[in-house]
């Protein structure tokens, strides 16, 4: 079950239990969705880069002293999107992926998409980004496909990202991911982006943009 749990892309029992169901279904009803009023969805489709290339607007910052989530970075949250703080699964571990853990949800769902941002942390001073981001997505989406790690600037800090499609065999079709790892004076940070699906993983993309470019010490 476990397995099964992280390789939908969950980070929390209920938003597991939530995705479990969905693909248990042969569509989602558009009744369902939210309809925003000027969603990312209307932007370019494809590899989405013009769904990226659409600037988000900002809406606030996350990470700092006061933010709803303490983390070692801070960066600019899309408008509408609404972090909270995650408190550690001992029970189960699926707050655990890799050498990191989760601490914080930005939910996209008040700005018209249904996914998170995610953000893990973990390790300590000097450890490696790249090796933390291998193994996290190794617990993310046991089953891959056209994984792709680059080296990239993010903010202020050196970064590996990568990108890959999550094909796991309970998923409608494969489903991609993306996320970033830097390393900090108090260990690696992981800001994860998924989506209930492809549409609104392009969707989002300019957040998750938005929070790259924007990335500092906090």
């Amino acid at each position: 079950m476990r397995g099964l749990l992280r390789g939908v892309g969950a980070g929390l029992v209920p938003a597991a239990l939530a995705t479990v169901a969905l693909t248990g279904c042969s569509s989602e009803g558009e009744s369902d969705r939210p309809q925003p009023g000027a969603s990312a969805k209307g932007a370019e489709k494809g590899d989405g880069k013009g769904d990226a290339a659409k600037a988000a607007a900002k809406g606030g910052t996350v990470g700092g002293a006061g933010s709803p989530c303490t983390l070692p970075v801070s960066f600019d949250l899309a408008a509408d999107w609404k972090p909270k703080a995650v408190k550690e699964d001992k029970q189960f571990g699926l707050t655990k992926q890799g050498p990191v853990t989760l601490v914080c949800e930005i939910d996209a769902k008040p700005a018209g998409n249904i996914g998170f941002l995610r953000v893990w942390t973990g390790g300590q001073a000097g450890d490696d980004a790249r090796k933390a981001l291998e193994a996290f997505v190794a617990e993310e989406a046991k089953s891959r496909d056209k994984v792709a790690f680059a080296q990239i600037k993010a903010g202020e800090y050196a970064a590996t990202e990568v990108t890959y499609l999550n094909t796991n065999e309970f998923l409608d079709a494969p489903k991609k991911e993306r996320a970033l790892a830097v390393t900090t004076p108090k260990g690696v940070v992981v800001v994860h982006l998924g989506g209930l699906d492809n549409e609104e993983h392009e969707g989002m993309l300019p957040a998750y943009e938005l929070a790259k470019k924007s990335l500092h010490g906090a």
